[in-house]
């Protein structure tokens, strides 16, 4: 087999038309380079950390032989990224002075005011289209905030849209980006190289193993939604910054003898149906975290290796026993989830090693599983305190193995070790539940800040396993929004 062979520069559409870029600074943000450089103010800036959904527009990417439409944070997204990929922006939808279906729907049902953010809802929603996405409408629009109508006109004009149609309408456009898109895809390693630094996208993960061995200081970027804001927020430069997107089947989920297999660069969009097949409470868990925009280019592997205390997955993964499998030129290991976060910032990896794949055990067909997120808002928000737990029984009801991981309760995710221990071989149920509650008091010592007090997070986290003996008790979850009533 050929190696790949490396590639100086970037190659991708912007609204069906070929750009080529060899020399562009590694953290030019893709909404700075639409504005200032491209003059296409359609795309605005809002809050510039993916939050509120004004610079949303859509990436088509070539997978399996065609293409796939999704909605994106431009403010966070660096243009390095995109090579091989087609961006289009609300000014290409309006083709020979005709309003797409979505825009033409938002203006007959008032579903824009100032029109500040209408840009970005219009993108999500043609996304929507193009998909024929059916996922909640409210989840497709829960990254896009507006201020003045309310939702419901937006909602009304969302519903109003014929797809069909749309689609005919598109179609030149969509049959255009298919085949430009196809001479652009390729199998050779990228390099940028800028006075503000130097940006790689290795194919192999031998090649990103090299490099790390050759910039051992290198930032790694996955989907950029944490490093973004980094860029974005805390004006951060990085001399070396290197992509793992185009790591060749890393962006996949395997399957093998029950196991399941999340790869470096797999998005939570692409690991969502898989991950919700392992339990419907993970399912849950995972609709909550971010918005479609962040989770089209968010990665699971992203969110564990920058060791957050308060990550949305580690402790549901904690609580499945997953592990990482770790790389670096000398080779491979694997290390139990729940090892690999030590302290505060410090996570066990060493130079030039990077995180390939969490790896997560079968689960047994008996076992209860609770994923939980508390936070100030239903989506698009960052948790207070979160929580993981797995359970197994006998046939008296005794426990016999536990594991509650929690999130925001300490440095790192961790486990209540202590809390476990005084519910292994009792009878799970709420009274002794809240007889080892106890213990929680010395598995923890959280922290106050802006998000909770130290008080709350503790009678949160002790309710989380009320809440969670209450569901296995009656073999049902325990919504605190039913689905009619779950707020966007």
């Amino acid at each position: 087999m050929n190696q790949p062979t490396t590639r100086q520069g970037v190659a991708f559409l912007l609204n069906g038309e070929r750009v080529d870029l060899e020399s562009i600074p590694p953290t030019l943000t893709l909404l700075n380079w639409l504005r200032d450089t491209q003059r296409l103010t359609g795309t605005k800036e809002g809050c510039a950390e993916g939050d509120c959904g004004a610079c949303s527009v859509v990436v088509a990417e070539w997978i399996d032989g065609d293409l796939r439409y999704r909605a994106i944070n431009a403010c966070i997204v660096f243009v390095a990224t995109l090579d091989a990929k087609a961006v289009i922006t609300v000014e290409h939808l309006s083709q020979f002075g005709a309003l797409h279906p979505v825009q033409r729907n938002l203006v007959e049902q008032h579903g824009s005011q100032c029109g500040f953010c209408t840009p970005g809802i219009v993108m999500s929603l043609f996304a929507r289209v193009q998909n024929r996405d059916k996922q909640p409408l409210e989840d497709t629009l829960a990254g896009n905030l507006c201020r003045c109508t309310g939702y419901g006109p937006i909602l009304d004009a969302a519903n109003a849209v014929d797809a069909d149609f749309a689609h005919a309408m598109f179609e030149p456009q969509h049959q255009h980006l298919r085949r430009e898109l196809a001479t652009l895809q390729h199998d050779e390693h990228i390099t940028l190289e800028h006075p503000e630094g130097s940006f790689f996208a290795p194919r192999t993960t031998a090649e990103l193993a090299r490099l790390l061995q050759r910039h051992p200081d290198a930032t790694l970027l996955a989907g950029g939604t944490d490093v973004g804001l980094w860029v974005t927020k805390q004006q951060q430069t990085f001399e070396v910054l290197i992509s793992t997107a185009r790591l060749n089947g890393m962006n996949a989920v395997k399957r093998e003898a029950g196991w399941l297999e999340i790869g470096a660069a797999c998005t939570y969009s692409d690991a969502l149906q898989a991950l919700g097949e392992l339990h419907p409470a993970i399912k849950a868990l995972v609709r909550r975290i971010g918005s479609t925009q962040i989770r089209n280019s968010g990665t699971v592997v992203g969110n564990i290796a920058n060791g957050s205390p308060i990550g949305d997955m580690p402790p549901a993964l904690i609580a499945l026993d997953a592990s990482v499998v770790l790389e670096r030129e000398e080779g491979t290991r694997e290390l139990a989830l729940q090892d690999y976060f030590i302290d505060y910032g410090k996570q066990a990896i060493e130079r030039g090693e990077f995180v390939r794949a969490i790896q997560v055990p079968p689960l047994d067909s008996r076992a209860h599983v609770g994923c939980y997120k508390i936070s100030k808002r239903f989506e698009q928000d960052i948790s207070a305190v979160s929580a993981g737990f797995y359970l197994e029984l006998d046939s008296d009801g005794r426990v016999v193995e536990i594991r509650l991981a929690y999130g925001g309760m300490a440095a790192t995710p961790k486990r209540a070790i202590h809390t476990e221990q005084a519910l292994r071989g009792s009878v799970f149920n709420e009274a002794s539940v809240i007889g080892a509650l106890s213990a929680l008091d010395t598995d923890f010592t959280p922290l106050s800040d802006w998000r909770a007090s130290a008080r709350y997070r503790k009678l949160v986290a002790g309710n989380l396993l009320r809440k969670f003996a209450r569901e296995v008790a009656t073999g049902q979850s325990i919504d605190l929004w039913p689905a009619s009533e779950t707020p966007s």
